[in-house]
């Protein structure tokens, strides 16, 4: 067949979402210098296309430079040198998001064995890059509870898919999600045995748990598109980052996907349209929306606004 003949597949559906985050600080004393690390650029890949980005920074940094770091991230360096008692940094991006899992089916992957057979350690084997998720890091020690946790859903024979679709359904249904009882230096097995947490807790909780059992994890950052009450119209700047997971679960067989299955404990979801991915890594600390150090400021009022809405409703009226 020729190939202006081949029949072409049907593009998947998507939304087009506007990300707004917003990040100030405001110091109790001048900060006399400064370096800060961005990760607010959203991925670009299959799953979904970055249409615009723009990051301000105010006051006007010295030098701005952009790299991608070995996860495929996109991180923005900035320095300040002149004294400032505060900083604002906004970033803008408008994304096409695609339904990645359309069709899945969760028999259809690899078993849970054949899977940690993949990720073990072979003399003379082939390197498995997904590997490099399967160790412990900074926020996501090993712990034997975590291991027994997750062995109720993770039978050796069973579809990897289905058992940790089963594994976030139980995290779900376990733990409460409780804003405030946690910050980002709470131990996870701190976050298991209270049963309580917020989204990063539980990302990193589950990440845990998989990582316990031989199994391939990372950490993914991103946002969420939230749907206000019937009748009412969408808060600005009330959303917030979020954080989820992706397992490597070779076999899924959707095509033009990679291995990477998406999950949201949070929410009890695998994510499709309301989704939007910034970053992956070993866990929160490689995918910081922003961090630095600061020479001076004293104590400092940190305040977050995030506004995720679709494009069309940020058209004025009229257009």
């Amino acid at each position: 067949m020729r190939p202006d003949l081949a029949p072409s597949l049907p593009a998947p559906p998507f939304v087009r979402l506007s990300v707004v985050h917003e990040t100030e600080y405001r110091y109790a004393f001048p900060v006399e210098m400064a370096h800060h690390v961005a990760c607010l650029r959203p991925l670009s890949d299959a799953g979904q296309r970055l249409r615009q980005f723009e990051m301000s920074v105010s006051p006007q940094p010295l030098q701005h430079s952009v790299r991608t770091d070995s996860f495929g991230n996109s991180l923005g360096y900035f320095s300040l040198s002149a004294p400032h008692g505060s900083l604002q940094v906004v970033a803008r991006s408008e994304v096409d998001v695609f339904a990645r899992y359309e069709g899945l089916d969760l028999a259809q992957s690899a078993t849970v064995a054949e899977v940690q057979g993949q990720l073990s350690y072979r003399a003379h084997a082939d390197f498995q890059p997904a590997s490099e998720f399967a160790y412990a890091s900074a926020y996501v020690p090993l712990h034997q509870e975590l291991r027994d946790y997750a062995q109720q859903s993770l039978q050796p024979d069973r579809p990897l898919a289905e058992a940790v679709h089963e594994l976030m359904q139980r995290v779900h249904q376990d733990f409460k999600y409780a804003p405030l009882t946690t910050d980002i230096s709470t131990p996870i097995l701190q976050v298991f045995r209270e049963r309580q947490g917020v989204c990063q807790d539980f990302a990193h909780l589950m990440i845990g748990c998989l990582r316990a059992c031989g199994l391939s994890a990372r950490y993914v950052s991103g946002y969420l598109l939230t749907h206000p009450p019937k009748g009412q119209p969408r808060l600005i700047g009330a959303d917030a980052s979020h954080a989820w997971l992706s397992v490597w679960c070779p076999g899924l067989g959707l095509p033009g996907t990679d291995p990477w299955l998406d999950l949201d404990p949070t929410n009890n979801c695998i994510p499709a349209l309301d989704h939007i991915r910034v970053a992956h890594g070993r866990d929160f600390g490689d995918v910081t929306p922003l961090r630095g150090v600061i020479r001076g400021g004293g104590q400092h009022t940190l305040v977050v606004r995030v506004t995720t809405r679709p494009v069309e409703e940020c058209q004025p009226q009229g257009k």
